[in-house]
């Protein structure tokens, strides 16, 4: 099965909000995901709303897809995966092709047709929530998905810890502190009655641009 990385750059209290993060200088982390080799990003809608897409998506039928399927507009040897449960962004004219939009079967037919017109690809899978772990092995059997990093938000994050698809966690904390309890950390969502924390093994630590600090542990 395709290896899963969860690569997050953070404060040093764990804070993950992108803007925070940005005033720590985000050379390293950029360097220490191409050190990575991953072929494959995903990020959550929130992500994805704050950084790529151009609005969201008012279907006039609203009536679901109602089954697992699959759209691969093109081959690639690398895709960015958002996962947008039932199928809400629009994506701008210029977007980046090699997007692929995860969806659970709640999504909108009339969502993925628009998203097939527009040559996005998309995986729906799962009755009510995404089924993760059957979209990472359609990324690897259908898309060519190795090397799969998951890079945030929190939630998604949190979702794929606790799907077990975790295989290993890249951190790289930068030089500064948050604080701020409003802010989101890198895994978020777990529920409260898991009282137990998800062990790591230790990997290896190395300091990386902007007196950041990278710190790679196998779950």
């Amino acid at each position: 099965m395709a290896t899963v990385i969860c690569h997050m750059m953070a404060s040093l209290d764990g804070r993950i909000d992108c803007d925070m993060t940005s005033h720590l200088g985000s050379k390293g982390y950029y360097e220490a995901l191409e050190a990575l080799k991953i072929d494959t990003t995903v990020e959550g809608k929130v992500t994805a709303l704050h950084h790529y897409a151009s609005g969201t998506y008012t279907p006039i039928d609203p009536t679901s897809v109602g089954k697992s399927e699959f759209f691969k507009s093109h081959e690639s040897d690398k895709w960015a995966v958002i996962a947008d449960t039932r199928g809400t962004l629009v994506w701008p004219e210029t977007d980046d092709k090699n997007r692929l939009c995860l969806v659970s079967e709640l999504a909108p037919r009339e969502y993925l047709d628009y998203l097939k017109k527009n040559g996005i690809s998309y995986i729906a899978v799962g009755k009510k929530s995404i089924d993760l772990k059957e979209a990472v092995r359609i990324l690897e059997t259908e898309f060519g998905s190795k090397r799969i990093g998951v890079v945030g938000g929190g939630h998604i994050n949190g979702s794929f810890l606790e799907a077990g698809l975790i295989d290993e966690v890249s951190m790289v904390y930068g030089a500064g502190i948050d604080g701020r309890s409003s802010q989101p950390t890198a895994f978020e969502g777990i529920p409260e009655s898991h009282t137990v924390p998800y062990k790591l093994t230790l990997q290896s630590v190395e300091k990386v641009a902007d007196q950041s600090v990278w710190i790679r542990y196998t779950v």
